[in-house]
């Protein structure tokens, strides 16, 4: 999957998991883990800034993808307490049209990738909803229990 454009514009992608466990590994050591909630893959490109951010932290706080007492999915993680764990991939932004290896040229330099990431996490915590992140450039082993399963690709813009 391609990330949604308008002309060459690329927009910051995540993908949202929701999960009954999820944690991250570094050098064979977890260093962030979550019980019930979402685990977040996101993807950073050059053109993104504050408002991307806001827009995607705002809209995944409040993204009612839980199901209630009927079986509906009318609950967000604000409203059953749950966490989010948060991890980097700019392979988001890989665009895989010419040959057989993918180009990450849209995606954000690292130093403009991390800070709107760690802006991002912050802003999630700021909704409310308690935050764990990876390890920013670092090769990561993400383990998760998906629960459903439910996954969603969000774009800003789009």
């Amino acid at each position: 999957m391609l990330p949604v454009t308008y002309g060459e514009l690329f927009l910051m992608r995540a993908v949202v998991q929701r999960v009954r466990s999820a944690s991250v590994s570094v050098d064979d050591q977890v260093i962030a883990q979550i019980g019930r909630g979402l685990l977040i893959l996101l993807g950073v490109a050059q053109d993104d800034d504050a408002s991307d951010v806001n827009y995607l932290a705002e809209k995944i706080s409040n993204l009612r993808i839980f199901e209630d007492e009927v079986g509906k999915m009318n609950l967000s993680v604000l409203d059953i307490g749950g966490e989010a764990l948060v991890v980097s991939q700019f392979t988001l932004l890989g665009d895989c049209k010419k040959g057989r290896r993918p180009s990450f040229d849209k995606a954000a330099a690292p130093e403009k990738a991390e800070t709107l990431y760690n802006d991002f996490v912050e802003m999630l915590r700021a909704c409310g909803v308690s935050t764990q992140t990876g390890r920013f450039q670092a090769k990561m082993i993400v383990a998760l229990e998906n629960d459903g399963p439910v996954t969603f690709v969000l774009d800003t813009r789009a």
